[in-house]
């Protein structure tokens, strides 16, 4: 028996005992023509690659015979693990205290990025309000704590707009208090910042330093 013939054999035989949906399995001939088992020349292309649908088949280099045309599939949408909409929440309800010792984020921030000692509402020392800090945006040195607004240097709705929707929501969280992307800066300055990358928006100094470190942050997180 003719290897060509024992190959078609084969492959009815493996047709057999498929599912009934199998059946739109597709032959690539050796001159790269895709052939689906509703045209002409399907039953009678005996040399043949096989591939599952006519997609793959095209993908793969193949081609449709003369006159044909056809449509590709669009790809099944992934559920994903939110609702596709931004919200502060899910990175985390407002800043994190990890360690459980009432300074959360913001209060950390403050402490570790003051030129002088800081000073505390209590004696529990939860909450800064004064110490003495240069703002990376405008060079201006301010001591009154509640005049800080702790800015994401990738703000949090870009980073979600740009690949962050997709991210687990811990490591959202990660994301938003990391101090590697976290800066204290005049109020005024971050809420003009808002949500914008530096290609809408720039500070009015440090600028070098300034697209360098969103670079970096950009870079970790992909």
């Amino acid at each position: 028996m003719k290897k060509n013939t024992l190959k078609a054999i084969l492959f009815f035989l493996i047709l057999s005992f498929l599912p009934l949906n199998a059946a739109s399995i597709i032959k690539k001939s050796k001159s790269d023509i895709c052939h689906a088992p509703d045209t002409e020349y399907y039953s009678r292309t005996k040399n043949f690659t096989l591939y599952d649908t006519l997609d793959q088949c095209l993908a793969s280099g193949g081609r449709l015979p003369k006159g044909q045309s056809y449509t590709s599939q669009p790809k099944p949408k992934v559920a994903s693990e939110t609702s596709g909409k931004y919200s502060r929440d899910e990175f985390g309800r407002g800043w994190a205290d990890e360690d459980g010792d009432c300074q959360n984020t913001r209060q950390e921030i403050l402490i570790s990025l003051s030129t002088a000692p800081v000073r505390f509402t209590n004696d529990r020392e939860c909450r800064v309000t004064f110490g003495r800090w240069i703002s990376m945006y405008s060079g201006e040195v301010i001591f009154d704590a509640s005049k800080l607004d702790i800015d994401h240097i990738v703000p949090l709705k870009w980073a979600w707009d740009n690949g962050a929707d997709k991210w687990s929501k811990e490591k959202r969280e990660r994301f938003a208090n990391d101090p590697a992307n976290l800066v204290a800066v005049e109020a005024s300055l971050n809420r003009q910042k808002g949500a914008k990358g530096p290609d809408e928006w720039l500070p009015p100094r440090n600028q070098t330093q300034y697209k360098a470190r969103f670079e970096r942050v950009w870079r970790t997180y992909r």
